[in-house]
């Protein structure tokens, strides 16, 4: 037989791999961001915004943006936000005048401190469907793809 009469099966987008990784992917996000939304009151990228900086500490928002995957306009409003808020501030870098390094002020660690606490609880409840097996053999998975596409 050649190409021309084999006929392709259809695609059962429900079995794809990369459709299903998209979905689990977004319900995930999506319930824990019901929790900081509902808590704080924050969006995806603010929450994003917070914890980068609560994880690597003084960054720019160019840094900020490659680490989260998040574009330029999405991280600006963010941090607007944020410094609305008082939780985040700017400080023009001593050397390069035209970088803006940004800094979470106390209130600001605070809340992340809070939200730290909710995300791992959130990541254990989440993991404990899957029990110990499982919650290794995912971590091996994600780190196979993330090692293949990175």
């Amino acid at each position: 037989m050649d190409d021309e009469t084999t006929e392709t099966p259809p695609l059962i987008l429900e079995d794809f791999i990369p459709y299903r990784l998209n979905k689990a992917a977004e319900a995930v996000s999506q319930r824990f961001a019901s929790l900081y939304r509902d808590q704080y009151g924050l969006t995806r990228p603010e929450w994003r915004t917070l914890a980068t900086l609560g994880q690597f500490g003084t960054l720019t928002a160019t840094a900020i943006g490659s680490h989260s995957s998040m574009h330029k306009t999405k991280v600006s409003r963010a941090v607007f936000a944020l410094e609305q808020r008082r939780w985040l501030r700017r400080k023009r870098d001593d050397i390069d005048r035209r970088i803006e390094n940004l800094e979470l002020t106390s209130a600001g660690r605070k809340a992340y401190t809070e939200l730290a606490k909710v995300a791992h609880q959130f990541e254990a409840e989440l993991l404990s469907h899957l029990g110990p097996r499982g919650e290794k053999e995912l971590k091996a998975g994600l780190s196979a793809l993330e090692n293949y596409y990175w």
